[in-house]
């Protein structure tokens, strides 16, 4: 692989055009910038949108981005004729919990599975065309969706195009072309970062909802190391319940892991004794602050 233009873990948000599989999308963002990556939400080749590609470090976040709801804007042809006024009444119907089984061709086990639809707008009808916007769970089948409206209108139906517009913190307006990243990438090479560090978000941007706890300079070390993170290098802590998971950062606003809670909120505090919480995932680094802790 060639130098890494990332000196740290990253979140990049491609916009995914129809064609290639996400992963092919992901393996080329890491040929661009040099780097090792994953992403968070597969989209099949033949749809568009959000892709959220996690460089080095950054791709431990995956168990939690995929987690997060998504967003889309799709097209269901029916395959009969039907008053717009029946699709609408139907529509409306299909936001709350639902059943839904993997496709035949899912690479998913075809058990049956409850997800929630969160808002479902119809924004247009146009004779047996049906456009419309979708908030949902992760793991929807957008595709099985557009089937069983079909059922329920009474004429059946069948998605043609999908496009993902959201997904957790990000939506179109953080995405970027393949091209726009390799110009970037290009002039990064050549003594130019201005461009390049505008497109590599902090992973900070991916988790903007969860609870943080800022810790300590010299507890920072200690926790990237896999120490449990006691009372006395807390400076600030949120509400929350034992078993929570939470952030861990620092003074600055970096990203240093997540962690379990161990104990209510209540029960402890900046600076106080006993423990608070155990790193479950850590993305700093060893060393990148100094080490204010010793062994015996």
């Amino acid at each position: 692989m060639k130098t890494s233009l990332v000196p740290g873990p990253g979140i990049v948000v491609v916009d995914k055009p129809r064609g290639p599989s996400s992963h092919q999308v992901a393996a080329w963002v890491g040929e661009i910038l040099g780097a090792e990556v994953g992403h968070a939400g597969t989209l099949d080749p033949q749809v568009s949108g959000v892709l959220v590609v996690m460089l080095g470090r950054a791709a431990r976040l995956a168990r939690l981005l995929l987690r997060h709801d998504k967003e889309y804007v799709c097209v269901l042809r029916l395959h009969g004729d039907v008053e717009e006024e029946r699709v609408r009444e139907v529509a409306a119907g299909f936001e709350g919990r639902l059943y839904q089984r993997p496709p035949r061709r899912s690479a998913v086990k075809r058990q049956l599975r409850i997800r929630r639809v969160h808002s479902f707008e119809v924004l247009e009808v146009r004779g047996r065309l049906v456009l419309f916007r979708v908030r949902c769970d992760a793991g929807t089948y957008i595709r099985s969706l557009c089937h069983h409206l079909g059922l329920a209108i009474g004429c059946g139906g069948q998605m043609v195009e999908l496009r993902r517009i959201r997904s957790g913190a990000f939506g179109e307006e953080d995405a970027v072309t393949l091209h726009t990243l390799k110009d970037a990438a290009v002039r990064a090479s050549e003594g130019d970062r201005t461009a390049l560090d505008s497109l590599v978000l902090p992973i900070e941007a991916a988790i903007p909802d969860l609870k943080a706890v800022v810790i300590g300079d010299r507890a920072v070390d200690a926790v990237c190391h896999g120490a449990v993170l006691a009372g006395v290098g807390v400076l600030e802590i949120p509400a929350f319940r034992a078993g929570e998971t939470v952030a861990l950062v620092t003074k600055k606003g970096e990203l240093v892991a997540l962690a379990r809670t161990l104990v209510e909120s209540a029960a402890t505090g900046p600076g106080r004794t006993g423990l608070v919480a155990a790193p479950e995932t850590v993305f700093m680094a060893p060393g990148t602050y100094a080490r204010g802790w010793t062994s015996k």
